[in-house]
């Protein structure tokens, strides 16, 4: 009894030296809450951090990450979706909580729902046909995301039975929903463009993750025609830094939500582990500096991988960049729903880029992205005809996209310049000051 009696107290003192321990600072920044993580090295310990922030649909400003020997000492700044301070006890209380949870590598299950995972070629009307499908086998659609990206979409969506409200659990009905679904996703009949579902009880990784996991699979980030060039407004480069054995990766891009966890969502289901990271954002434009390794030990080691990261980094960027007028649908759930608004977008020549689809209370919450067929910003008269059909009072436009200022070619290339030479002390500089790193070899 008194051995079991230390091993017990021996294990508390374990987990006690391993649990991320979380500071939250309100005064030391006038403009930001500092959220600061000092947590044992672990392969997607940085990524839960950032996942639980953005989660909350929290901005990240700055952040400063750090690996001293077998700890990190990260510093995130963050803000509301308004900019901000965070005052909320709740909140803050709920962040703490749940990163230092991380440890035990908690996730989050959809309970008494079929989880479907579809991957296939885009195009107009896509979504309408799935919804129509899936209505047609009285599958109602109670969560779902999905996105597009390089002629591909990807899409993750819970369902259960419209009459019973239980999960679908008969192998016969599942074959049944898959097949016609993939008839609706092959498109055509290259090779390259062939779909691919699956149906699951069990779902355990995070949504959005997931959603990367599956375009990546699909390998969404190789350019497939002239119609989806790479994107001016995101600059990724990779160098390796031979005499620390780093490899140094870049990213330019315009400011959004989510941007972070998009990149180290990335990185981390590519293997790479990331040492040191510098984030800053100003106005609109974000930087983001990365020092990696591979999980070995071993900095990028060819040219042929340097350029699939780039790749890959610049589709992670672009998926989730929004394409189009924001439009959001809040209407009493009902069989039926989606198939009918997605079809009324798409006889007015509405094309679908992004969608998030929720049901609370008998409530169906949807955030629907949409372009003219052209991929065009939607003229504002198509979107008030829709608009009318729906309903004014349910649909309502919530984001226009902002007026890009287009730069010159001399601009462009002068601005790209002036990242890649000012992101490199940065890292240094902000990790020193802050007393993060020592040395690290």
């Amino acid at each position: 009894m008194a051995m079991k009696g230390y091993l017990d107290e021996y294990e508390k003192l374990v987990i006690r030296m391993n649990t991320p321990r979380v500071v939250i600072d309100n005064g030391v920044c006038s403009s930001a809450t500092i959220v600061k993580v000092d947590s044992p090295r672990g392969h997607g310990i940085l990524l839960e951090a950032v996942q639980i922030l953005t989660d909350l649909n929290l901005s990240i400003k700055k952040a400063y990450i750090s690996s001293d020997g077998r700890w990190n000492m990260d510093v995130f700044h963050v803000t509301d979706i308004n900019g901000n301070k965070l005052n909320d006890q709740s909140v803050l209380r709920y962040i703490e909580q749940s990163i230092e949870t991380v440890y035990y590598g908690e996730d989050i299950e959809v309970n008494g729902l079929t989880a479907l995972e579809l991957t296939g070629t885009d195009r107009i009307g896509l979504l309408s046909e799935m919804f129509a499908v899936l209505s047609d086998l009285n599958c109602d659609v109670v969560d779902a995301k999905l996105w597009t990206h390089n002629g591909r979409v990807a899409s993750i969506i819970y369902l259960k039975d419209c009459t019973s409200g239980s999960p679908i659990l008969d192998s016969h009905r599942i074959s049944k929903i898959e097949g016609r679904l993939k008839n609706v996703l092959n498109g055509d009949n290259d090779v390259n463009s062939a779909a691919k579902t699956c149906v699951s009880m069990d779902v355990m990784t995070h949504v959005e993750r997931r959603l990367h996991q599956l375009m990546f699979d699909d390998r969404d980030y190789e350019r497939r025609s002239k119609k989806y060039e790479r994107s001016p407004m995101v600059v990724v480069t990779v160098q390796n830094w031979a005499e620390r054995s780093y490899s140094v990766v870049n990213v330019h891009c315009r400011d959004r939500t989510k941007l972070l966890f998009d990149v180290v969502c990335t990185l981390t289901d590519m293997e790479y582990a990331v040492f040191h990271a510098t984030i800053n954002t100003s106005s609109d434009q974000a930087h983001l500096e990365f020092y990696i390794r591979h999980k070995d030990g071993s900095p990028i080691s060819s040219e042929a991988e340097r350029q699939r990261v780039i790749q890959c980094l610049e589709a992670a960027v672009e998926r989730r960049a929004s394409e189009g007028v924001r439009l959001e649908l809040r209407h009493p759930d009902k069989q039926g729903l989606l198939a009918e608004v997605t079809r009324t977008f798409r006889e007015n020549g509405l094309n679908v880029t992004r969608t998030e689809i929720s049901t609370s209370c008998g409530m169906a919450t949807n955030i629907f992205y949409v372009t003219d067929a052209n991929g065009n910003e939607a003229d504002s008269k198509m979107i008030e005809s829709v608009r009318e059909k729906i309903g004014f009072e349910w649909l309502r436009v919530k984001e226009m996209p902002s007026l890009i200022h287009k730069k010159g070619d001399g601009e462009e290339e002068q601005q790209t310049k002036a990242v890649l030479v000012s992101l490199g002390s940065l890292v240094w500089r902000n990790l020193f000051s802050f007393g993060l790193i020592k040395s690290c070899s």
